[in-house]
Order: structure tokens, then sequence, then C-alpha cells
């Protein structure tokens, strides 16, 4: 074989293995609908407090063979509810969530590995009234599979984690109100069919 005809065999070789390494890896979009953050916070003392957000988008690009992954969450801090109509306009406002300068709170992971018969740990970054701070996840074992109501292709998981919201600036009426906040996040994708 010439010189030539072996650099392109190669050439085509190494696109080959290109496009097989692409093609192992599936692209899914969140459904927001099934993706609703809720986090708890103790108030004062009495009781624990919930609030969840109701507007979530993002794309998680995932190989189910491997498990490796990346994830890209986007939450619109607006959509905070806390039950109350008054109660959501504080939380919206400069004490807390101050959606006015910070419209979202963005969640981005790359390299990461998903277990699809285990639970797994990830790390990642969290960006929260202009702060970025590496975050540690509990992820419980994926389930991919046909969802019957759609007859799409759907991976989900059960997602916790518990931080200091301080580190983000989010500080009003600590220690009163727990410096600690529990996440919990049900989290729900469709695969995007190419």
């Amino acid at each position: 074989m010439s010189t030539a005809r072996r650099r392109f065999a190669s050439a085509a070789l190494l696109l080959l293995c290109s496009l097989a390494a692409d093609a192992a890896s599936e692209s899914y979009e969140i459904d927001g609908r099934h993706t609703r953050p809720v986090f708890a916070v103790k108030h004062l003392g009495f009781s624990t407090q919930h609030g969840r957000f109701d507007d979530v988008r993002g794309t998680i690009d995932f190989d189910p063979e491997t498990g490796a992954a990346s994830i890209d969450v986007t939450i619109e801090a607006a959509s905070i509810d806390m039950g109350a109509d008054d109660w959501d306009e504080h939380m919206r406002g400069p004490d807390f969530f101050d959606v006015a300068s910070y419209p979202t709170l963005i969640f981005r992971a790359d390299d990461v590995v998903l277990d699809m018969s285990a639970p797994a740990r990830i790390k990642g970054r969290l960006a929260l009234l202009g702060v970025v701070r590496p975050v540690e996840l509990e992820v419980s074992p994926v389930h991919c599979g046909l969802e019957v109501s759609t007859k799409r292709h759907k991976c989900g998981a059960d997602i916790g984690a518990t931080i200091r919201r301080s580190q983000w600036g989010l500080k009003k009426y600590v220690p009163f109100v727990a410096d600690e906040v529990r996440l919990t996040i049900p989290v729900e994708a469709y695969r995007v069919e190419r």
C-alpha cells in the first residue's frame, strides 16, 4: 500500500472512531413538567419549610453504556413557589434571590459518570446570585426506558444535595432561618431523536 493510501486509511479510521464515539453519546432534553427542584430549610426552630422552582430547562449528554455524561441546567429564579403569593414576591426580592439582577440559577457538570445500577456522586458548579461554587450531588440509579404516555425514550433519576446558602450570598436571617438547605430534585429527560 502506498504512503498516500496508508494516510487516507488512517484518517478514515480516525474519523470512523470519532463518529462511533459521538454515536454512543445521546442527547437528552430536560422534561420541565417532571423536573422541579425542591428545597427544605429549618424555619425559626419550629419546622422545616419547603419551596420549589417550576421553570427548569436544560440538556444532558449521556452514554448509557459507560455512564459518561455532561449536564447543563438552567432554573428561572422567578419561578420560585412557596405556596403563597406574598411569600413568593419576598423570595424574588433583594433579600433572597434578587431575580431582577440574577434571573437564573445555572448548574453545570462535565466529565461525570452516572450509574444505571447503583447510586453515584457527581461534582458540578452552581451559579447563584452571581457566585459560582462547586457542589456535589447524590444521584440515584438512572433508569431509562420508554415512557408509555408519550411513546418517547426517557431517562430519569432522583438527585439530592445539602448546601450552605450563605456561600452563595443568601445570608438573610441566618441563623434564625437555617444556613443549611437540603435540595431534592426529581429529574426526567427525553432523548433527542436524531
